[in-house]
């Protein structure tokens, strides 16, 4: 019986944690186990963990520090929204819609992705940050100045005016009102569309990462000098890697906005693109199935602790500082390894019908 390779073993443990995940929280809502406020987070949760997957494989796997993650799911929450806002009478099935929004917000994120990464992944270290957090701002304001309406003559656009000079036809419907963003957007978006979208991302991230192209970005990572040494092309790969990011990140985008009846640019800000880091950076740079659980844990925990409103954000804070501290610390990984090699030697010998010690 051929040996499963040990890359193969972890992605098949992430998908098995995100369908049990899904398979309890599918059986709470069914028996009505489950509060309204955290029913409601179950689709940013699933937006959530695209994003940190996504913005793992630019911080953790390629090793290039982006702080305007949030540009790219505001492409995408703004892109995904207007096509299927402007398909309604075309496309009349709801999930197929959601489905193409969710397209169109990845390519469009994507492209977004190729025009910034041609002349930002020329740097490298602090200033690839600055320049991608200068990114997430300038798509912010662009976003906040822009007007799209919809009539029978198809989709019009406007800029830095107002929605007047859209020139709409009786009937038409302003889609993009400038800073105040879009309105009656239908809510399309559920857990089960959610659930879809982590395991795509998911299998991308994973199946990037554990391919050719995968071992030579993280070959960059590693030592940028050595891998020009032998031959690998480095805008290449690190292109490929900044645009599956970007793409990912617009689809989630476009699921978060499709979840709610109006969003604004101004709430893809810089805080959430720290968000997003902090959910990366909790779970371990290059660990895919760390940032799953880390975006569910801390999307979830601030209305575990609504009980102590006064109080909430401030052991927020304190349960980061101290898994932080946790993690970092060099005594307590070493009994993690400790732990986890006397369970698989005792397991491994149990298995084999010998006597466990």
């Amino acid at each position: 019986m051929p040996r499963i390779r040990k890359s193969t073993r972890k992605a098949m443990f992430t998908y098995a944690l995100v369908a049990v995940a899904f398979v309890a929280v599918q059986g709470m809502m069914l028996t009505g186990n489950i509060s309204s406020s955290l029913e409601g987070q179950l689709v940013p949760i699933c937006a959530y963990v695209v994003m940190a997957v996504s913005l793992n494989l630019t911080v953790g796997v390629l090793g290039e520090l982006s702080l305007g993650h949030a540009g790219f799911m505001s492409v995408g929450a703004f892109s995904g929204v207007i096509a299927s806002m402007s398909l309604t009478q075309l496309v009349p099935l709801e999930p197929l819609r959601l489905a193409l929004g969710i397209v169109m917000g990845a390519v469009f994120a994507g492209i977004a992705g190729v025009l910034i990464g041609i002349p930002v992944l020329r740097l490298n270290g602090d200033y690839l940050a600055i320049v991608t957090l200068a990114f997430g701002e300038i798509i912010k304001n662009i976003i906040t100045c822009l007007y799209v309406g919809l009539d029978s003559q198809g989709l019009h656009f406007s800029f830095l005016t107002s929605a007047d000079a859209l020139h709409l036809e009786d009937g038409g419907t302003v889609i993009v009102n400038g800073p105040m963003g879009i309105a009656g957007i239908p809510k399309l978006s559920s857990f089960t569309a959610g659930f879809v979208l982590v395991l795509i991302a998911l299998f991308v991230v994973m199946n990037l990462v554990n391919s050719r192209a995968g071992r030579a970005i993280m070959a960059l990572r590693d030592n940028r000098i050595a891998a020009e040494s032998v031959g690998v092309p480095v805008t290449k790969y690190k292109m490929m890697a900044f645009v599956t990011s970007a793409a990912l990140a617009g689809g989630a985008g476009a699921l978060y906005a499709m979840n709610f009846s109006t969003i604004v640019a101004t709430k893809f800000n810089f805080n959430t693109s720290i968000l997003i880091l902090v959910f990366v950076v909790l779970g371990g740079l290059g660990n895919i199935w760390g940032s799953v659980v880390s975006a569910t844990l801390l999307t979830i925990l601030p209305e575990m602790l609504r009980s102590f409103n006064d109080y909430r954000m401030l052991v927020y804070a304190v349960v980061l500082i101290v898994v932080m501290l946790i993690t970092n610390n060099s005594r307590v990984v070493v009994f993690l390894n400790l732990t986890k090699k006397r369970l698989a030697k005792r397991f491994g010998k149990t298995a084999k019908g010998g006597r466990a010690k």
